[in-house]
């Protein structure tokens, strides 16, 4: 029995929660740092509340992933966990901004931390079974096609969500303002919106794709049923761990060095432009000034993730000329000048140009990996090494947490700019490391 290959249309609805997914991660990543300083985090100490939210994950995407191999109920193997991961990140993206609502039990800014946790743990929940489903429903020759959808949706998602709070204020006149200690409430709204809209796409997912049963999936794969459902131990994953795949031990510090770099632009970028570009102290967190510029940074998220979706539609050719790793390396080269290009840009419009690099790196991030991936994992296994490749995402999320506020401190000299140059050299990297990598079934992109 082999998969049968989906139209485009079957491709784009089986991703297409990741739009809702990634509207709300925008939202996050744009915004939880502005929301932090809004409810009294200094900025020294910004990477430190990041830290619970990947060191959540690291825990997290393993065991779901060694779960997720091993479910199958009315929804299906996969469809459970990402509608469940779904179902919490709305209540993150609801409950955030109104943090201030629980001060009688405890300040806001740990209500507001807290929050972030649950929220990037529930995306974690919901995005590694998404990957794991893709990989289990399209054939290899389809799946670069499949990752680079699930890119374009993710670049639709995280337009919209970036560019919400700009929208509210300047199109329907909602205040971006507020007193001290207070959320404005074009971003509360923004929140709210984000998560009605995860919900709906998530359903549409569930709704419109079937997953292969696991007897589908043992002839697949040339299995018995009970060869595909070993013992389901959880101390399987250390086992598992060490099994690793080659090509994924080289990913590793592709993904390390990838990550590690945005998370110093997602943690340091607003701070850091407020201060380089709009000339603002580093105390100055209430002012309309500094709101107009945590705006401006949404605008700025979400034009590197409308590049990003643009440029995954021409992934799959790129990846078929070049090859993936050729095509990854490049990418990833273009978006660390991008990065380091907003050290000397001369006002905030010229970041458009910054963004457009990272916008082209953030695609490749977002697709070749688990394009390259895929190939060298055994398809029973999907989902725990779906799941323990997180581990290579979230471990150097962890190291910037840990280190990237006391860098801007004492080796910054308190400027947070150099975090993104930091962030950018990171990518140069990354792209660096990419040669190394044996990409298993690279000859089925660039046959003839």
């Amino acid at each position: 029995m082999k998969k049968r290959n989906l139209s485009f249309w079957e491709i784009w609805n089986l991703s297409f929660g990741f739009l809702g997914i990634q509207m709300g991660f925008a939202l996050q990543n744009a915004n939880a740092s502005r929301l932090l300083q809004i409810f009294g985090a200094d900025i020294h100490e910004l990477s430190w509340f990041w830290i619970v939210a990947p060191l959540t994950g690291l825990i997290v995407q393993p065991i779901v992933g060694h779960y997720s191999d091993r479910t199958w109920n009315k929804l299906g193997r996969r469809r459970p966990y990402f509608l469940t991961g779904a179902v919490l990140a709305s209540f993150g993206l609801i409950l955030m901004p109104n943090a201030d609502m629980f001060t009688a039990f405890m300040p806001a800014l740990w209500v507001g931390a807290g929050m972030l946790m649950i929220m990037d743990a529930s995306f974690n929940i919901a995005m590694e079974p998404f990957r794991a489903l893709v990989a289990d429903v399209l054939p290899s020759d389809q799946r670069t096609l499949g990752f680079s959808v699930q890119t374009i949706l993710i670049g639709i998602g995280a337009v919209i969500g970036s560019w919400l709070p700009y929208v509210m204020t300047n199109w329907f006149g909602i205040a971006n303002t507020a007193e001290p200690g207070k959320v404005p409430l074009s971003l509360t709204l923004s929140f709210i919106i984000g998560a009605v809209v995860l919900i709906i796409s998530i359903l549409i997912t569930v709704f419109t794709t079937k997953e292969y049963s696991p007897e589908e999936m043992a002839l697949i794969n040339g299995d018995t049923v009970e060869e595909s459902e070993e013992e389901a131990s959880l101390l399987n994953i250390f086992t598992d761990f060490k099994n690793m795949p080659l090509t994924m031990r080289q990913l590793s510090w592709v993904q390390f060095f990838s990550w590690f770099g945005l998370f110093g632009m997602w943690v340091f970028t607003t701070p850091a432009i407020a201060h380089h570009i709009y000339g603002l102290s580093l105390e100055d967190t209430h002012s309309s000034t500094y709101q107009n510029a945590g705006d401006w940074v949404g605008i700025l998220f979400g034009v590197y993730n409308a590049v990003s979706a643009v440029y995954a539609f021409f992934l799959p050719a790129i990846a078929k000329k070049l090859g993936r790793k050729k095509t990854h390396t490049y990418s990833l080269i273009i978006g660390g000048i991008g990065l380091i290009s907003i050290y000397f840009a001369p006002n905030e419009n010229w970041l458009i140009l910054s963004m457009l690099g990272i916008g082209i790196a953030w695609a490749s991030i977002l697709a070749m990996p688990y394009a390259i991936l895929a190939g060298s994992i055994p398809p029973r296994k999907m989902g725990v090494y779906m799941g323990i490749f997180n581990f290579f995402i979230v471990i150097p999320q962890i190291i910037n947490a840990l280190i990237g506020g006391p860098m801007v401190k004492y080796i910054y000299g308190g400027n947070p700019i150099y975090a993104l140059v930091i962030s950018g050299i990171s990518f140069l990297i990354a792209a660096a490391l990419v040669s190394k990598v044996d990409d298993v079934d690279d000859h089925i992109l660039t046959e003839k």
